[in-house]
């Protein structure tokens, strides 16, 4: 079957890493489901894979890719749940101790088929396309914990989302505007201000200006580069719910004095749970709120896919087809 794989990591020279070929087609332990992908989106965990972060040699060769939707071996269609965890863990799969993600232990969704647990499978809303019901399950569900289950933020509330233009912070424009939240954002590029407003954003700004008033929320993609500022537009009692640190993990400044003075929240979140992400999909259905979409790719370019992602000339989701 035709995938996009690893056979070796590159932490200087990613893209050299990046195989499209042949690979065995998956077997199917007993209590998983083979699924024949129909669509497939790439995420920066992808570009990390292929730099060895996450993926050490002895688990190599790799298929890449965390997200797809298919059709399960009953003709079901179905979104895949991208978190595996120990089976005798119970609750809240985020915080098993012993998960992984899709292409960490086990291969990857960008191919012609995924074998996943039986568990992990989501109905697909008939609504949502293959494309868009493919950019669920890592960057939209990311998303939606962390607005709604970390941030526990609600209606008439204003949120400040770090670095508009990326899969995350797309989405939560996109979701936060549906759920009558005014949602400002930041970025360093005047085209993905301009496109973060036609998204829905109430307004955006360049990052680090001061804003007109203080937030109750702060969604934080960028790390060490937007920290302090995401700090200084907090509320008192107001939260910064963080799900990576692009721009690196060690601010220059933590702000500890505002944060203990102010009664600041600062909260962790790593992607979602199954239930979240069926929620996620029927919320996107009744509301018609849809993924924004950069690119689409048949997988046999895959290449121009990660080329893309690479650069950081992103507006949404890059999507391989089969």
């Amino acid at each position: 079957m035709l995938a996009a794989f690893t056979t070796r990591t590159d932490a200087e020279d990613p893209l050299s890493a990046l195989e499209v070929g042949e690979r065995p087609a998956p077997e199917v332990p007993e209590g998983w489901a083979r699924v024949r992908v129909k669509a497939a989106s790439l995420n920066h965990h992808d570009l990390w894979s292929l730099r060895g972060v996450g993926l050490p040699d002895e688990r190599l060769p790799m298929i890449l890719g965390c997200d797809a939707a298919g059709l399960d071996e009953d003709g079901n269609e179905v979104i895949v749940h991208a978190v595996i965890g120990d089976p005798a863990w119970k609750g809240d799969e985020t915080l098993d101790p012993k998960r992984s993600l899709l292409s960490e232990r086990y291969q990857g969704t960008l191919a012609d088929e995924v074998v996943v647990p039986r568990h992990n499978l989501v109905p697909k809303p008939a609504g949502l396309s293959w494309e868009e019901a493919a950019c669920l399950p890592t960057a939209w569900l990311t998303a939606y914990r962390m607005l709604f289950t970390q941030g526990q933020v609600v209606p008439g509330q204003t949120i400040l989302v770090q670095g508009a233009g990326g899969g995350v912070a797309t989405a939560l424009i996109a979701l936060g505007k549906a759920a009558g939240v005014r949602v400002w954002a930041t970025s360093r590029r005047e085209s993905k201000r301009t496109r973060a407003l036609e998204l829905g954003a109430d307004q955006a700004f360049e990052s680090g200006a001061r804003l007109p008033e203080r937030v109750d929320a702060v969604m934080e993609t960028v790390g060490a580069a937007t920290w302090s500022h995401s700090v200084k537009s907090l509320k008192p009692g107001g939260a910064i719910v963080i799900c990576g640190a692009t721009s690196g993990a060690a601010p220059k400044n933590a702000e500890l004095n505002r944060i203990f003075f102010l009664q600041l929240r600062v909260l962790g979140s790593t992607m979602g749970t199954r239930e979240e992400l069926g929620r996620l999909a029927g919320f996107l259905q009744t509301s018609g709120v849809r993924p924004q979409i950069d690119s689409v790719l048949p997988l046999e370019r895959a290449r121009e896919g990660f080329e893309k992602m690479a650069g950081g000339d992103l507006v949404g989701k890059v999507v391989f087809t089969r």
